[in-house]
């Protein structure tokens, strides 16, 4: 039982990585849109992000994976579904942390950066981006602890991950136990990513 819950715990930790893996970067230009003063953009922008956070995950998890098949008669890997999925969904919610760090930075340094000559790249990467890394910290760890739980939803459409091979488990056994020792697997993980951040926020505390 446990090497089939090692088996599903590292295809949690495959959707896990490769969510953050393209959610994060992905996050920044969604950022971008949304403040932007084009309101086409910023209407677009805003569009997505009401739909990924007024929806439930598993509903969106359904529509990937789905979706392509009833308009367009094509089906694709679930593994793929999923990262789809949690990409453009977290991407979402990083993007609004990334908004609200970036719009927390007073306009004064907009300001003193231009007349001491930055351009608006030099601007954003080195004064406001270690600024914005900082205040950001505390939010995207949270998100990065719920990922690390909603890759158990993976299971909706049939990814045989870390809580889907627990409840299996659990059938074949008549007993709850795969399911708590899944539990202490995912605290276990989370414990990993909470420690991971506490040490990156210290690094940080240069700034204080």
């Amino acid at each position: 039982m446990l090497e089939a819950m090692f088996q599903g715990t590292l295809v949690s930790l495959e959707i896990f990585f490769l969510t953050l893996l393209f959610a994060l970067p992905l996050a920044l230009p969604v950022a971008f849109g949304r403040m932007s003063k084009n309101r086409g953009i910023s209407a677009l922008v805003n569009g997505y992000l009401l739909i990924m956070r007024g929806t439930p995950l598993i509903l969106q998890l359904i529509f990937v994976y789905f979706a392509p098949y009833y308009l367009f008669g094509v089906s694709y890997d679930r593994f793929i579904a999923v990262v789809v999925a949690y990409v453009i969904n977290y991407a979402a919610y990083f993007a609004e942390i990334y908004r609200g760090g970036i719009e927390s930075i007073p306009r004064g340094q907009y300001e003193a950066a231009k007349v001491l000559g930055f351009s608006r790249t030099q601007t954003f990467f080195r004064i406001v981006l270690p600024q914005v890394v900082k205040r950001i910290l505390p939010s995207t760890a949270n998100e990065v602890i719920t990922l690390v739980k909603d890759t158990a939803l993976a299971q909706t459409i049939g990814v045989a991950e870390l809580f889907r091979v627990a409840q299996n488990a659990s059938a074949r056994q008549f007993s709850t136990m795969p399911i708590f020792i899944a539990g202490i697997f995912y605290f276990l993980m989370n414990w990993v990513v909470s420690a991971a951040f506490s040490r990156f926020e210290k690094k940080l505390s240069y700034y204080r």
